[in-house]
């Protein structure tokens, strides 16, 4: 089942760096009423793209761990689900629940969960 929860992160990687890079980050960046930091909108720009693409870094390294989990450590599952779990309620707090990530990190929160209980 951990294998399940890593595919989904991946997909997810995926799909958060492309998606944001193409609806909402080109589209932001079009504008002309980015706040100027440093004395330009490129430092601006180049810290939403970096912090936009680092959560997809950050799934693709959490998959990682549950691709390669050893199945005598359960510290680590709660602490992915944790995560997850957290990530879920603020998804539907500030989105109300219309970011559908809340779906899939409550899954991956839920196979944590079960997966650590089973050690």
């Amino acid at each position: 089942m951990l294998l399940i929860a890593a595919l989904i992160l991946v997909l997810i990687a995926v799909a958060h760096s492309y998606l944001g890079e193409r609806y909402i980050l080109m589209r932001l960046f079009r504008r002309d009423n980015i706040p100027y930091l440093f004395g330009s909108d490129h430092f601006t720009k180049g810290t939403l793209r970096f912090c936009w693409h680092t959560m997809s870094v950050a799934a693709l390294g959490f998959a990682a761990i549950l691709f390669n989990h050893s199945a005598e450590d359960a510290f680590n599952l709660y602490v992915i689900g944790t995560v997850f779990l957290i990530g879920a309620l603020l998804s539907i707090f500030y989105t109300r629940g219309m970011h559908l990530s809340w779906i899939a990190f409550l899954v991956v929160s839920g196979i944590c969960f079960f997966e650590a209980w089973r050690v």
